[in-house]
């Protein structure tokens, strides 16, 4: 019986490959021959840092993939405003081709915090035989004619948010040449490097370079896979904006024994403003929080539905013994705004714990939001149960009448225009969708196909502004530490990510 089970698999393997587009069949074999090749151009963008304030390096690396583009016979530009990170382009017109696609991706990556990463440093690309929740160890890279393993994993910062599209997109390219394979459509590029600041000038490069944002639909190669690993396609993104409250206690610390009962902490005035924004099951108690919310169409619905469900898994896998939400799945809770604690600070703790009561504590949220829902309406909200429970809220550090006036001062650091965006959505429902999603599956299979993802990517610009619909096309394993430390990329998922951008380019 066991031996009749494996042929079946493998006739059934067998079936599968001979049905796969000559296309990825070339992207494959091309991938293949060249890893080395493909690992070390990685490991080269991978090298340079990329915060967004770092103006500096950020050039660093919209030259390098200015060379890249170039040395695939594409002419680069930077698409620049004034001490701006400059948005890196480049087009490849098709004859015959009655299609533009834009390929939209983001270089520049999250703050590091050296010290959180195992080794040190977020900028030197590390090898590892597995996650490092799995156990993995640092490993050499083979040399050349050494295969690498495809559940290995490529450890630093922007691995899998966001430089992996560009590799992809790069190799993509080269598999198709040396095969002769045509594209079908025209293509543009378009590589961001202020996504992770939250995209504050993007509007502003696209009202001045009108003719290089003009196409038909953009795809937007941000965000993970779906957690079962199996190819996602998503058609929105949540907006998201940010709110930094500080709440003003003794103007200078005071000793906890002289002080304790009489002084108020703090940190514990915060704590329970924090607790009276959400409850136990984590809904949002502000009110008016969910008001606006726009529906999603049958066709969502019906998706929405018959995405995989994986809660029990990702339970196990991140440790946690319940979920927020009463009862719902992970991918109905992506569907309403969120309101999250970023970070909190006052005192300190640990060896450097003192007996205290500290003068501040500060707490930096992030607001998500979804379709029909305002950013600054979403923080209006959250700014009005703030005074709801006492507090005067001041915008710039208390002076002494302010602090002796008010019994709970609270300063808060106002998002302003540009400092947050809405969510957008593009309909399922369109041909350039049916086409995309057809594209991708004869590539990948079976895909999720979600209305929303549950991060933010700056879709709005996109939809709102330039009327075009924008949809997502996600390579990065779900588990790669996005936006934390010790970032990665699991091989097979850039393997598959440069098969899925070479259909992409050749989709009919």
């Amino acid at each position: 019986m066991k031996l009749v089970t494996a042929l079946l698999l493998l006739l059934a393997l067998a079936i599968a490959t001979t049905a796969q587009p000559a296309v990825v069949k070339a992207a494959r074999a091309h991938r293949q021959t060249h890893e080395h090749e493909i690992i070390n151009e990685f490991r080269r963008l991978l090298a340079i840092p990329n915060v967004a304030s770092d103006l500096p390096n950020i050039r660093r690396n919209a030259e390098l993939i200015s060379q890249m583009l170039a040395a695939r016979g594409i002419q680069p530009q930077l698409l620049e405003v004034p001490n701006v990170p400059p948005v890196v382009y480049g087009e490849i017109k098709t004859p015959g081709a009655t299609r533009t696609l834009i390929f939209y991706v983001h270089y520049d990556g999250q703050p590091v915090e050296p010290a959180k990463w195992v080794g040190g440093d977020p900028f030197a690309p590390t090898l590892r035989s597995a996650s490092l929740e799995a156990g993995g160890k640092d490993i050499p890279f083979p040399t050349k004619g050494q295969p690498f393993n495809p559940e290995w994993r490529l450890y630093a910062r922007a691995t899998g948010d966001d430089k992996a599209p560009i590799i992809a997109l790069v190799t993509a390219l080269d598999a198709l040449k040396a095969n002769q394979i045509t594209l079908t459509s025209n293509i543009k590029f378009f590589f961001e490097g202020e996504e992770e600041a939250g995209s504050p000038h993007l509007e502003q490069i696209v009202a001045k370079y009108p003719e290089q944002v003009k196409g038909d639909v953009w795809l937007i190669c941000d965000g993970p896979v779906h957690q079962n690993r199996q190819q996602q396609i998503y058609f929105g993104a949540r907006g998201v904006t940010t709110l930094e409250l500080t709440v003003y206690g003794p103007r200078r610390e005071l000793h906890s024994g002289h002080y304790g009962n009489w002084a108020p902490n703090p940190a514990m005035l915060l704590a329970r403003l924090l607790a009276s924004m959400k409850d136990e099951d984590g809904r949002v108690l502000i009110e008016n929080y969910y008001d606006g919310i726009e529906p999603l169409s049958p066709t969502e619905q019906r998706a929405l539905a018959e995405a995989a469900d994986n809660d029990e898994d990702l339970k196990r896998e991140s440790q946690i013994g319940f979920t927020e939400g009463k009862g719902k799945k992970l991918k109905e809770t992506l569907m309403l705004p969120s309101l999250n604690i970023r970070g909190l600070s006052s005192g300190s703790t640990g060896a450097t714990a003192r007996n205290v009561i500290p003068s501040t504590a500060t707490a930096a949220l992030d607001i998500r939001l979804v379709k029909g829902i305002d950013y600054k309406t979403a923080v209006a909200r959250v700014l009005a149960h703030i005074r709801k429970q006492g507090w005067h809220i001041v915008e710039t550090e208390p002076d002494e009448a302010t602090r002796l006036k008010y019994p709970k001062v609270i300063k808060a650091i106002i998002p302003r225009a540009g400092d947050g965006y809405n969510a957008a959505r593009t309909s399922m429902d369109l041909p350039s969708s049916r086409q995309i999603i057809a594209a991708i599956e004869a590539a990948r299979g079976t895909t999720v196909k979600m209305p929303t993802l549950g991060g933010s990517v700056p879709l709005y610009i996109f939809t709102d502004i330039l009327k075009l619909p924008a949809i997502g096309i996600p390579i990065a394993n779900h588990d790669n530490n996005q936006h934390s430390a010790n970032e990665n990329i699991r091989l097979q998922n850039l393997w598959d990510g440069i098969e899925t951008m070479a259909s992409l380019l050749t989709m009919k």
